[in-house]
């Protein structure tokens, strides 16, 4: 829930300053290789020399890490990769470490207050199962995920890095933000070989800078020290903060005070615990927002039609109260009034696309007259009142509120919408740069059969080597992007 809470606007902005740069000059640098791995290097470098050959290698396909490791090709590959892995991944924790000032303050006394905790709890644990737990929550769980998907939080966005976040530059972060997690744990890498023990050499140098780092995160002074506030900050206040809360949160909150109330004010004259006393128990959803807690079938749609056939009789006819206006008789000119109004109603709905119309419930209330109407407002406010959703002294007060409301959010509506869109907007650049991508392999392998069939043509003279390649081969190779249908046994 803490780490979630800072992933909102301002601890993305935070990420995307810490980690924002780094990120972005690592993806500038290109495609770098980062496979350690001899086998998959072995493979690759085995796919490469026959693409470029036009003929199958007489090297063996299926290797063991040693065989790969005894060609001087596949050692130079992976001794550049564990150079460009080590390179990568240090941008990253220097950029981490260099700037734990920006981090949220309340994420740093939280890990504060949680390392305190356990070592007052579970004496007999080590410092390194706090260092775990501090190291899980401030790196783990709010970082990492931003190193693996920058798009995803806000800190990298995919059309300002050039040539877009493509899957080998994800694979890219994914390898940095896996060796940065073995580095934060200090888990070695099992295997053997120089390359084993220079990626081992660097967690155990990153381990050491990644504790430095969470002791530092820790040391941060109290909230009172850190906001400046003590007993006599609230007098001398002159314009009162702002909370901005969201129901959820505050009925957590009313919760959480009333089960630690004595802990919190332990005195009885203690003000919170008169203030807790006046508020009383914890109060519903639907009783905070001051809305029925029982539904019946239809129940909505008929307070949104009344709510329109009341709007249409206050425009039209005029009075003190409501129910004034219900009770007052229909003039002619009232009633010429409101025909004028149902035709407007008419022509500006003939003119919406059909999935901005109102709703067909809506429009058949057109047709019907203003006293019509007065009488079904009246039978609705009784049915209402039979199922219990409007109080039966005030009814109509209360739907006068219901409108109010409903205009009130219309703001909140098109503000909504307004988000929608700029969302979809983003999804629809990103759906035609991944056309764009899928266009570009797809004329990469058109060239490449081309390619092919001409290099066979001039060698036509020559005798012609019948080749066969699996399936998996042939995915393994690129030349297949999917398998369908089939499992890997029978893909031969």
């Amino acid at each position: 829930m803490l780490v979630n809470f800072y992933r909102h606007e301002r601890g993305r902005n935070v990420l995307r300053e810490v980690l924002g740069p780094a990120l972005r000059d690592i993806l500038a640098d290109g495609d770098l290789d980062v496979r350690t791995d001899p086998v998959e290097v072995y493979k690759t470098w085995i796919n490469q020399t026959e693409s470029r050959s036009g003929f199958k290698s007489s090297l063996p396909y299926d290797v063991s890490p040693e065989d790969a490791l005894s060609h001087p090709e596949v050692r130079r590959r992976v001794d550049i990769a564990v150079v460009n892995l080590h390179n990568l991944t240090q941008r990253i924790l220097k950029a981490i470490t260099s700037n734990i000032n920006k981090l949220p303050y309340g994420l740093r006394y939280t890990a504060k207050v949680l390392g305190d905790t356990l070592r007052s709890t579970f004496p007999a644990a080590s410092e390194d199962d706090v260092y775990k737990v501090l190291c899980n929550l401030v790196y783990y769980r709010f970082m990492n995920p931003a190193i693996v998907a920058p798009d995803a939080f806000d800190v990298l966005e995919p059309s300002g890095v050039p040539g877009g976040l493509r899957p080998e530059r994800r694979r890219l972060l994914g390898s940095a933000a896996r060796l940065l997690q073995r580095a934060a744990t200090g888990e070695l890498f099992l295997g053997s070989g120089e390359h084993v023990a220079a990626l081992n050499r660097y967690v155990t140098h990153a381990h050491a800078t990644f504790r430095k780092f969470v002791r530092r995160v820790c040391d941060v002074p109290n909230p009172s020290q850190h906001f400046r506030m003590d007993e006599y900050s609230e007098t001398l206040i002159v314009s009162r903060p702002l909370v901005y809360i969201s129901l959820g949160e505050l009925l957590n909150t009313h919760k959480l005070l009333l089960e630690h109330r004595d802990a919190l004010c332990p005195e009885p004259s203690d003000q919170l615990r008169l203030l807790l006393a006046d508020v009383g128990p914890i109060p519903t959803l639907q009783e905070l927002v001051g809305t029925a807690t029982t539904t019946a079938p239809g129940t909505r749609s008929i307070s949104s039609i009344m709510m329109q056939l009341m709007a249409d009789v206050i425009r039209t006819q005029p009075g003190d109260t409501l129910a004034d206006v219900l009770r007052a008789a229909v003039s002619p000119d009232q009633e010429l009034r409101h025909k004028e109004l149902m035709h407007r109603r008419i022509a500006q709905d003939a003119n919406t696309p059909d999935k901005m119309k109102r709703r067909r419930s809506t429009l058949a209330t057109t047709s019907l007259s203003l006293e019509e109407k007065k009488r079904k407002i009246g039978r609705s406010v009784r049915r209402l009142e039979a199922l219990g959703i409007l109080p039966a002294t005030r009814g109509h007060e209360r739907i006068l509120k219901m409108i109010a409301q409903d205009v009130r959010n219309q703001r909140v509506h098109r503000r909504r919408r307004g988000g929608e869109l700029v969302k979809l907007g983003q999804t629809l650049h990103g759906l035609r740069d991944k056309s764009n991508f899928l266009g570009q392999q797809a004329d990469y392998y058109g060239h490449y059969i081309a390619s092919f069939a001409q290099l066979h043509e001039s060698r036509s003279s020559t005798p012609i080597y019948r080749l066969s390649y699996t399936a998996t081969r042939l995915h393994e190779k690129g030349v297949l992007l999917e398998i369908q249908d089939l499992p890997s046994t029978q893909c031969i």
